[in-house]
């Protein structure tokens, strides 16, 4: 499935794309509005009507897009995850199965060890998952984790001190957040902070469905916390992280020009699906799964079959959310109009270099894509796993 090094730029052409495309559903002054005052905005926009919207001044993108590999930043990579790029441009990268954080020195392609995590407690589908930096990192060094333990998921952050020696530079994990069910599977992880600097996480339900209706478990949630794991005045609900509910297993964060917040998930048998996150919306699992038009439910914007996709990260760039798919081993782009998708989705890379992990934005037209051959479930090749630089419209 994947494929040798990339020599030079190439432009993908377009794939079938397969997608059903199904109406957003962003309900007027969503939930959550209306907050105390003082208390941190949600970063969603509660009201669909903010720009990019049509008759906006910005113009929208296209409806055709395109991918253009443009090189090969790192290869291998063992199980990576979670991807944070850092000031200057080197990237840190989690090893799910190891434990690890590695830094990739992206001019020359080097890979550095600069410590492990320790109490992950790999296994399945859970280990060292997402990583994000502190919105204060140029102070205080810190660095973020999402991971799992023999008893939970977890959120904590190490101080990375570069001056130490490489293995040695992770502080000891200072836990911010615990108590997210854990599982063999589902276990959620991916971990943002947003444009109102709190720090975001999508959990999964573990396999026990029934975590996602119940809002007091942290099981199939989008959780909101300050950076010091505290409930953010404001929330849906007082003293609750719980952001939103209803959802399977949610590995893809990501906000677009207008502070929205999207977040793609995996279904079971039938649909995946990309969600505009509302503050206390109910996303409907295990009730339904995709689109159903079913009072209370919030609908997905877009729907895929599970063969077809199976998202992990998303990345916003050039107007459109770009989700990598795993099952899928594709590249997913969604063009938006406001709170709607603008055309259908469009798939490229498709089958080129296999199972698809993370997408990162860097601005611009530029992306990184992160593959997950090495994650157990893929046929892993010489290289893999690669991180990739995409130029993408």
């Amino acid at each position: 499935m994947g494929v040798g090094a990339v020599r030079g730029a190439w432009v993908v052409a377009l794939a079938g794309c397969g997608a059903l495309l199904v109406g957003g559903c962003a309900p007027a002054g969503g939930p959550g509005a209306g907050a105390p005052a003082g208390s941190s905005p949600p970063a969603t926009g509660a009201s669909p009507s903010g720009g990019g919207s049509a008759g906006a001044s910005t113009p929208g993108p296209p409806a055709k897009g395109a991918v253009t590999v443009s090189g090969e930043v790192a290869k291998g990579l063992e199980s990576p995850w979670g991807v944070a790029p850092l000031p200057g441009g080197d990237l840190l990268v989690a090893s799910r199965d190891k434990g690890t954080i590695t830094r990739v020195d992206t001019k020359t392609g080097k890979l550095t060890e600069i410590g492990k995590v320790s109490g992950v407690a790999p296994g399945g589908e859970g280990g060292l998952l997402g990583l994000a930096l502190s919105p204060s990192y140029a102070s205080d060094h810190l660095v973020y984790v999402y991971f799992t333990t023999e008893s939970d998921n977890r959120i904590a952050r190490l101080r990375y001190d570069e001056q130490r020696a490489p293995g040695q530079q992770l502080g000891a994990p200072d836990t911010v957040f615990r108590g997210i069910p854990k599982g063999l599977v589902h276990n959620g992880g991916r971990i943002a902070f947003g444009p109102d600097k709190m720090l975001y996480a999508g959990t999964g339900e573990t396999g026990e469905t029934g975590l996602a209706q119940d809002k007091k478990s942290l099981g199939g949630k989008i959780l909101r916390m300050t950076p010091d794991g505290q409930p953010v005045h404001g929330n849906p609900e007082a003293d609750s992280v719980v952001y939103s509910y209803g959802h399977r297993n949610v590995q893809g964060l990501a906000w677009d020009k207008d502070k929205r917040l999207w977040a793609a998930e995996f279904g079971q048998d039938t649909w995946d699906e990309l969600n505009l996150i509302q503050p206390g919306g109910n996303y409907g699992w295990p009730e339904v799964e995709g689109k159903a038009g079913k009072p209370g439910f919030i609908d997905p914007v877009a729907q895929w079959k599970t063969s077809d996709a199976s998202p992990s990260g998303i990345a916003f760039a050039q107007g459109s959310i770009w989700m990598a798919g795993l099952k899928g081993a594709r590249l997913w782009r969604i063009p938006l109009d406001g709170t709607k998708a603008l055309a259908e989705p469009e798939a490229f890379l498709q089958g080129t270099y296999g199972r698809l992990r993370t997408v990162v934005s860097l601005g611009g037209d530029k992306l990184l894509l992160v593959t997950s051959e090495t994650d157990g479930r893929g046929t892993p090749e010489a290289g893999d796993d690669r991180i990739l630089s995409l130029t993408v419209r």
